[in-house]
């Protein structure tokens, strides 16, 4: 599986160590740990986590729950979200595992190609947002300009998330399996609106060494119009 995913991927990847790691693509992993197809995808949040440009967050949910083994990850929020992306497109199906990227393009199972086509069309668009982010002390400070002003407003979110952790599972579809997760999503809070016509800035609480990251995205939830790192 390894090569066949770095086949994929090394289009993108090869350039990497020279980008600058803002703005970021954001892509949702939509995972259960009592998933037996969702592994492959689980690895492969590594190799889009190694390239500056691209913020893989890995959202466990919780309806696997039930056959045996409870993700020691899902929250129901997660679930709720995954669903709110299908009510938004006019479907009554979810999926593990399930890539969101940009807000946008949905890819029902582990397909890396399709997953590199639309990454790299992502990377290829410039945002209709800039946004910095600066921390002060305890608190972070987030500043946003929209190009031209925007037609609808905007959800500010802060996202926080873990780097690593290894998991052994005891039942369920992946029982006796080690599996490595990366950038877990611990919390996704909303931060307020913002309207887009005159430029942002906000403060807020940021504690902990837990590494985060902040996401402009249209109501829907739809298109996420900017997002970075939390340094």
């Amino acid at each position: 599986m390894r090569h066949f995913v770095s086949a994929a991927c090394g289009l993108w990847l090869a350039a990497a160590a020279a980008v600058e790691a803002e703005p970021v693509v954001v892509v949702e992993l939509y995972t259960s740990q009592g998933c037996s197809s969702c592994p492959p995808a689980d690895d492969f949040v590594a190799m889009l986590a190694s390239d500056p440009r691209i913020l893989p967050l890995a959202l466990h949910v919780d309806y696997w729950d039930y056959i045996g083994w409870a993700d020691v990850f899902a929250q129901p929020k997660f679930t709720d979200r995954q669903r709110a992306y299908a009510k938004a497109v006019g479907s009554r199906t979810i999926y593990t595992p399930q890539l969101i990227i940009g807000g946008q393009d949905r890819i029902e199972g582990f397909a890396p190609d399709k997953t590199a086509d639309r990454l790299r069309a992502h990377m290829a668009t410039r945002p209709e947002v800039q946004l910095v982010i600066s921390r002060e002390g305890g608190r972070i400070i987030i500043r946003a300009e929209a190009d031209l002003p925007l037609d609808t407003p905007v959800r500010v979110q802060l996202v926080r998330y873990k780097p690593k952790e290894t998991v052994l599972i005891q039942r369920g579809e992946n029982a006796g399996k080690t599996i490595t997760y990366h950038n877990i999503v611990t919390s996704w809070e909303g931060l307020g609106n913002w309207e887009g016509q005159e430029p942002l800035e906000l403060s807020a609480p940021y504690s902990g060494e837990e590494p985060g990251a902040v996401i402009l995205q249209t109501e829907g939830p739809a298109a996420i119009l900017a997002a970075a790192r939390v340094n």
